[in-house]
């Protein structure tokens, strides 16, 4: 089975390229390490690709990179999801750090660039903006989410963390609770993206930050029920709306299957479950015992 280890970067349009920069940048603290007349490329200052711009008439996410194990041979991974059925293209250069990936689309119409090899970016040592420590997860809208969390785990190497009825699922690659999310809703659209903060005195200077910007909470913070992550939500300049996180369940050892004990746990030890339609979105901030407009 091709085992996706890694969530790499994530490829946006928008119309408008200078204001994207500017908030990547300036806002959330990526560093630039390429720029052409119609796209731009972003990661972290810790040397890892996060964001992907590319001129476009709308704002949305067009291409989504997923590093699997480094030691696997690219042209096997292709047989594989060949013999799946999954109608696959090799490209080249990707990105500065991603020289050769597999390209498909997944269920609900993202291409997937999958990779093997990957080189990192010199570490940016400034301290403008958020300044996250990774690009953690990708949350979708999707009509099926059944038939999703399928192709992720049987063809990738998913595992399902923990389900909200039969309507919600998380999805991990690595230790971190969840890299990809999946939320069943009729119209099938991004929900949010999301960057890991090194701890809560970060998340607030990051709050902070968005304040002296003009960019309000939509949000949060709050501590979420599943996952437990600690967590504020803003939408940037193309309404895209992204979650700073620390504190996120992780599973060091998936042989011993529970999550990290820590005292805020329902159970302990907290393994994988499927949680109550009605539970909580989150266990205390904004939004505890309801939702806020627009957040399932």
């Amino acid at each position: 089975m091709i085992q996706v280890s890694r969530l790499g970067h994530a490829t946006f349009t928008t119309p408008d390229l200078e204001k994207q920069i500017d908030y990547w940048s300036a806002v959330m603290g990526l560093q630039l390490v390429s720029r052409g007349s119609d796209a731009a490329l972003l990661a972290t200052k810790l040397g890892h690709e996060a964001i992907l711009l590319e001129r476009g008439t709308d704002a949305r996410l067009v291409r989504l990179a997923l590093q699997a194990r480094p030691d696997s041979d690219l042209a096997d991974l292709c047989k594989e999801l060949q013999n799946q059925g999954v109608k696959v293209e090799r490209r080249s250069n990707i990105s500065p750090g991603v020289a050769e990936a597999a390209t498909f689309l997944d269920p609900n119409g993202t291409l997937i660039e999958l990779h093997t090899a990957y080189s990192f970016h010199p570490p940016d040592l400034s301290d403008t903006g958020v300044g996250p420590l990774k690009f953690g997860h990708v949350a979708h809208r999707v009509q099926d989410v059944a038939r999703v969390v399928e192709f992720y785990t049987q063809l990738l190497g998913f595992r399902v963390s923990d389900w909200m009825g039969d309507h919600f699922a998380f999805l991990r690659c690595g230790v971190d609770h969840h890299t990809l999310n999946f939320v069943r809703y009729d119209e099938p659209r991004l929900h949010h993206i999301a960057f890991e903060v090194k701890d809560w005195a970060d998340l607030q200077r990051g709050i902070e930050i968005l304040r002296k910007h003009g960019i309000h909470l939509v949000w949060g913070p709050l501590r979420h029920v599943v996952g437990h992550n600690v967590a504020a939500y803003h939408r940037g300049p193309d309404d895209i709306r992204v979650e700073l996180f620390c504190e996120l369940d992780q599973m060091k050892d998936e042989a011993l299957g529970y999550w990290e004990p820590r005292p805020w746990h329902e159970e302990i030890p907290l393994r994988p479950k499927r949680w109550p339609k009605d539970t909580l979105r989150s266990a205390w901030g904004f939004g505890s015992f309801g939702t806020f407009p627009g957040y399932p």
